[in-house]
């Protein structure tokens, strides 16, 4: 194979264009940091699919070419890799990585798609670098302190704080939820809550028929609800919304991105929330159809509200 598309090759230039970027941050220059910490993402997202298989780094669009160039059969008049958008998403479908709007955004001011304002945005982006960084390093079975070098201890921090804050927040707004279940209840007999959370709708278990979601969830587009989840704050059923993030002749994946719940009214809006809350939702493999033909008898209009 093209030894320039090797997994050495890619990993020798996500560590030199992460060590670049590192420097850049601390020299506040921030436009050069989204820059090489693009490329860094780029190389090391390709350095793990090519150690999974060469074939994943494939551009599959016109010529098939590149298969054959890939798998050592015949060389390329022209070599094309895919790029870092899709390689992160490859990188989704394997379950190496998780959705992360920050790292897609890190990708985007890289592109020059988002543009940044003297450098501020870009400034708030390292973390994601750390974040992103330490799980493709877990992924290959490498140290922390072989890739990062005299900058292992600013990534554990950067990483640390991100995780920390997070979870503390989290942690408040699973207590507050608490206290507005309670709420609901105050000079009520202590059974009413109890034939609340003891009703088959609330039950660990019992799962709602799937629905579509018209408009999304903060912007977003949710293909799927499932009422299919205990409540970290209340225990009762939450509501889990899903997005479609890859699909294939054969399947359609789709990953927990948000949580809701309608009796203590908590919310968890990112996947790194509700890990952070302490619940664990499986992501869902469906067949490639329509959502509404997996349950006849049922057309779309007719599932349920709540």
């Amino acid at each position: 194979m093209d030894v320039s598309l090797s997994f050495e090759s890619f990993l020798e230039a996500a560590e030199k264009a992460a060590h670049r970027a590192m420097d850049d941050h601390s020299r506040t220059e921030y436009d050069e940091f989204a820059l090489h910490a693009g490329v860094a993402v780029e190389r090391f997202a390709k350095a793990v699919l090519v150690s999974k298989n060469p074939i994943y780094i494939a551009e599959m669009k016109g010529s098939s070419e590149m298969l054959f160039h890939l798998g050592g059969h015949r060389k390329a008049s022209k070599v094309r890799t895919i790029g870092a958008s899709e390689a992160i998403a490859r990188l989704r479908t394997l379950d190496v990585l998780s959705p992360d709007r920050e790292l897609d955004l890190l990708i985007e001011v890289r592109n020059g798609v988002a543009h940044s304002t003297s450098g501020e945005q870009a400034k708030g982006l390292m973390p994601v670098l750390a974040k992103t960084v330490e799980l493709l390093l877990k992924e290959l079975d490498i140290s922390l302190e072989a890739f990062w070098g005299r900058w292992t201890t600013v990534v554990r921090l950067a990483v640390d704080q991100v995780r920390s804050a997070m979870y503390r927040d989290v942690q408040v707004r699973l207590r507050q939820a608490r206290h507005t279940f309670e709420d609901r209840f105050n000079g009520l007999p202590q059974q009413v809550k109890e034939i609340v959370l003891d009703s088959p709708w609330s039950q660990e278990g019992e799962t709602r028929a799937p629905m579509p979601i018209v408009g999304g969830l903060s912007g977003r587009e949710i293909v799927l609800r499932l009422v299919a989840a205990k409540c970290p704050a209340c225990s009762g059923r939450a509501s889990v919304f899903y997005e479609k993030i890859a699909s294939s002749p054969t399947a359609t994946l789709l990953v927990p991105t948000a949580l809701q719940c309608p009796m203590c009214r908590l919310e968890l809006v990112t996947p790194d929330e509700i890990a952070a809350s302490g619940t664990r939702i499986q992501a869902l493999t469906l067949p490639p159809q329509p959502l509404e033909s997996l349950f006849p008898g049922m057309s779309v209009d007719e599932w349920p509200e709540d």
